[in-house]
């Protein structure tokens, strides 16, 4: 186990309710975790709980066995990655210099950029297709472009755990089919991935486990098959859905307009 985190609670001052509470989970090495839920359920709260961002009002984070508290920022830095949902480019700075900055939690103070920092950073932006983009200003760059120089800075880490909010947010389907392949490799690679998305089909495709939450309260945690069901998620984003599946086990949704009864069903969802 890479990231345990047991009875979350954060509540911000001046807020009637938690943004979360009791949210427990675990990833493990070589497995992909999605987070999904509605608008305001408290999914990137739980993000930056993970990363002891917010002050917890009960619950523990461990990484790798260790309370979360107990290690140095640096240390996190070089076993956790993140891409939060949003950043602003900074001006002036290239893509290559941009990614460069994923390496700088395994630099010291002085110590220069070398060698294998430089390859790091060339084999990230090649993984996500981002290589050609080394000399553009990053300000210059489409929502979708930045969004792979992103995930390069956060593989050039070379990190354990790879923290992902919103990661296809702005990629078009080439891209965002790409980057979901790029970290199933990694995946199988030994990786563990956690994934914050609002794409339900493709947190279905590639998650090992799904976790929904509402009003910062988990209410399901397994495998798509059994989280991804017209009773689990219906209720959760107040709209009617129909389920069918395109793999065994692996279900897809398809939202309902007002009067439609959806395709018929087949496979394992049909009973449920």
């Amino acid at each position: 186990m890479i990231l345990e985190a047991q009875g979350l609670r954060v509540h911000y001052p001046g807020a009637d309710q938690p943004s979360l509470d009791g949210v427990g989970l675990r990833v493990e090495p070589g497995h992909l975790m999605a987070v999904v839920g509605p608008n305001g359920s408290g999914k990137t709260t739980m993000l930056r709980a993970l990363l002891g961002l917010v002050p917890l009002s009960a619950g523990l984070v461990r990484l790798d066995g260790r309370p979360l508290l107990e290690w140095r920022r640096a240390e996190v830095a070089m076993s956790v990655a993140t891409m939060p949902q949003r950043e602003e480019p900074a001006p002036l700075l290239t893509a290559e210099d941009a990614v460069l900055l994923g390496r700088y939690p395994r630099l010291g103070a002085l110590t220069p950029v070398g060698s294998a920092d430089r390859l790091a950073v060339r084999r990230a932006m090649e993984r996500c297709d981002a290589w050609v983009l080394r000399h553009r200003v990053v300000d210059t760059l489409s929502g979708g472009e930045w969004q792979r120089v992103r995930l390069a800075r956060a593989l050039a880490q070379e990190p354990r755990l790879l923290l992902l909010d919103e990661p296809t947010a702005s990629l078009d389907v080439r891209h965002a089919m790409e980057l979901l392949e790029l970290v199933g490799t990694l995946v199988v690679g030994g990786l563990g991935v956690l994934i914050i998305t609002h794409e339900l089909n493709l947190a279905a495709r590639y998650a090992d486990r799904i976790v929904v939450l509402q009003r910062g309260r988990m209410v399901a945690d397994g495998p798509p098959a059994e989280v991804i069901t017209p009773t689990v998620l219906g209720p959760v984003f107040e709209w009617p859905l129909a389920i069918t599946e395109w793999a065994p086990g692996i279900p897809q949704v398809f939202p309902l307009r007002p009067g439609e009864s959806g395709p018929p069903l087949f496979g394992p969802q049909a009973d449920r």
